[in-house]
């Protein structure tokens, strides 16, 4: 895991100085040093700032250099399944000088080109410049997991891990896209999934895509697509589709478990979190051959929230206790959401609906406690149905209607419509010269997919909330987040094998309506604590947005919203917006539906001050 950056100028030579600032700006990602490699035309240089986890020693180091001088690569992320494949390529008569996974992926490429990524069990952003023709390849792993923007200007191209990075480099131009902006205030998970930035001059590979830029000329292709992988053949009863979704959510797992420095995991004690520690001490029970697994891996990093009502300490100090690991407990229930605020959007370098204080506060911990590498629980909540809540009143039939058309084409001009009207009503809409209608979507490529002719509504949800709305703006989150302090994070629930077969899955082996994830829940049966596997309640990992903007948040988006900004008071009626939220801070009458509404506003002006003054 690390920060990755290049510069291509075909004029050249490529500036020494930028790319020494690109590796300033995305050392938090790579502690451990970084390194700059320069073609020997001068015309391309690489960056890699190095998070080392596997193969720490320095012939691991980045950007590598193929044998005979013909490749070279910088890459962000990991290779779970790096020894099968070394082993397979070592048949086709590959000779390795590393113990690491950098190595594998650039063998891998020398030998099957583009065709090695179907291959890869993992999450990578990578660039490979073949110096023989100056072309780079460059590609995402399938759902996007790890990052990559771009920006190209005449003969002129750079990349990077993060935003903040390119804006490093003098010639790209960050002026604000404020078609991109007016969508995002009124859709914040609308943007990541799609190729658009906040800038007008910078690009984002989508998730499960390549590019080669050769001649100046750069061409993006879809690799991956998972509906071309569902099989809808129904199972024979829950528990064969049980029993499958075991093997392969402990086989991902084991691979995620591979590591030459300790691991640990974030532990809420909610359902996610404890599978996943659960099965990492069920695997280490298990005995077996061991390939790299770490054996320094009882580590669980506990948020408490004493005094709030999301605290779930008596769960996770349960599911800490029959995974047989070492809790490390520290409290949030008393942040103060102004001290961190600067910080935490200085990290996030995007917009989002909250500020993400907490999260970024484990990850600080994480960190401190000397572990670099997380096996988390994201991904499941968008896989298998976390967000559908029993009931049967209007509010939750209205809701999962709206929720299972989502991504088509057909609704969404309605539900934009009506959810413009609601904000509207509630006094939360305060986008200027836009009359009726609602902002312009974004072109995403899953929404127009061709699912399953049987797939259900519910399905459909599902499938657009994984690839095109929420999960793809949560890792962009905690990508940031745990990067902001150098943590790696794994997402057993996110291997594509585990993907593909809990979405060809009929809806009734999914959710119903009193339980959430229930071939999941079926599958962790004597794995994981009962109470926790078979508990309906579900609580977000939430900073005290309310009672901070009740507070002394409010203060600091008072002196926020207070002065101007050209481009941000072009598309809002900022004084309207300062009332409003000066009213609800003076009522103290800030809650969860107001925060999800006003701060991404709030968060914009921030960010347009900060990365656009």
């Amino acid at each position: 895991m690390c920060g990755i950056a290049g510069i291509l100028d075909k004029g050249g030579p490529v500036d020494q100085a930028v790319l020494e600032r690109l590796g300033v700006s995305l050392s938090h990602r790579g502690p451990d040093g970084q390194q700059i490699w320069v073609s020997e035309d001068r015309q391309c240089g690489f960056v890699h700032a190095r998070l080392a986890i596997i193969d720490t020693e320095a012939r691991s180091d980045q950007p590598f250099v193929s044998d005979d001088g013909r490749y070279t690569i910088v890459f962000n992320g990991e290779i779970f399944n790096f020894l099968e494949l070394r082993a397979e390529l070592e048949t086709l008569g590959a000779r390795f000088r590393t113990e690491g996974d950098t190595e594998v992926l650039l063998q891998s490429y020398i030998a099957w080109g583009p065709a090695m990524l179907p291959r890869l069990n993992g999450m990578w952003a990578l660039a490979i410049r073949d110096n023989a023709d100056g072309s780079i390849f460059f590609a995402r792993d399938r759902f996007g997991i790890k990052p990559l923007l771009y920006a190209q200007r005449g003969e002129r191209f750079a990349f990077a891990s993060e935003v903040r990075a390119l804006l490093d480099v003098p010639w790209v131009n960050r002026a604000p896209a404020m078609d991109v902006a007016r969508r995002l205030l009124f859709d914040p998970f609308g943007i990541e999934a799609s190729e658009y930035t906040l800038h007008e001059g910078i690009r984002r590979l989508p998730g499960g895509h390549h590019a080669k830029l050769a001649d100046g000329r750069l061409s993006v292709t879809r690799w991956w697509v998972t509906a071309d992988h569902l099989g809808r053949s129904r199972p024979a009863s829950m528990e064969d589709a049980a029993e499958q979704f075991r093997e392969l959510f402990l086989d991902s797992t084991r691979l995620r478990m591979r590591s030459d420095v300790a691991i640990g995991s974030c532990l809420s004690g909610g359902f996610d979190s404890t599978a996943v520690v659960s099965a990492m001490a069920h695997i280490a029970a298990g005995g077996g051959a061991h390939d790299r697994e770490s054996e320094d891996w009882r580590h669980a990093f506990i948020a408490t929230f004493s005094g709030q009502p999301q605290d779930e300490t008596p769960e996770a100090t349960e599911a800490a206790r029959y995974a047989g690991v070492t809790p490390h407990f520290f409290d949030l229930g008393h942040d103060d959401g102004g001290e961190l605020a600067d910080v935490v959007l200085d990290s996030l370098d995007d917009v989002y609906i909250s500020l993400l204080t907490a999260p970024w506060r484990i990850y600080q911990e994480v960190r401190r406690g000397g572990v670099r590498v997380t096996l988390d629980g994201h991904g499941a909540d968008e896989m298998i149905g976390g967000y559908r809540q029993g009931g049967r009143n209007l509010a939750f039939a209205l809701r999962n209607l709206i929720g299972d058309q989502a991504g088509s084409a057909a609704f969404s001009r309605f539900s934009d419509t009506a959810k413009l009207a609601a904000l509207r009503i509630d006094r939360s809409h305060f986008l200027r010269g836009h009359g009726f209608g609602a902002p312009e979507r974004m072109p995403i490529a899953a929404y127009r997919d061709e699912l399953p002719a049987d797939y259900s509504g519910f399905d459909r949800r599902l499938y657009a909330m994984f690839h095109g709305s929420v999960l793809p703006t949560i890792l962009r989150n905690f990508d940031r987040l745990s990067m902001a302090h150098g943590v790696e994070v794994r997402m057993p629930f996110m291997d594509w094998r585990l993907v593909t077969h809990a979405m060809s899955l009929p809806a009734d082996m999914k959710s119903d309506d009193t339980h959430s994830k229930l071939v999941a829940r079926h599958a962790m049966a004597g794995i994981m604590p009962e109470s926790i596997r078979t508990a309906t309640r579900k609580v977000g990992f939430n900073s005290q947005m309310p009672a901070w903007l009740n507070g002394s948040l409010g203060r600091w988006v008072d002196g926020v919203l207070s002065t101007p900004h050209g481009a941000f008071d072009e598309l809002v009626d900022r004084a309207a917006l300062r009332a409003r939220v000066s009213a609800l801070t003076a009522r103290g009458a800030w809650d969860w539906t107001s925060v999800g509404r006003l701060w991404p506003y709030i968060n914009l002006k921030w960010y347009l001050d900060r990365r656009c003054p």
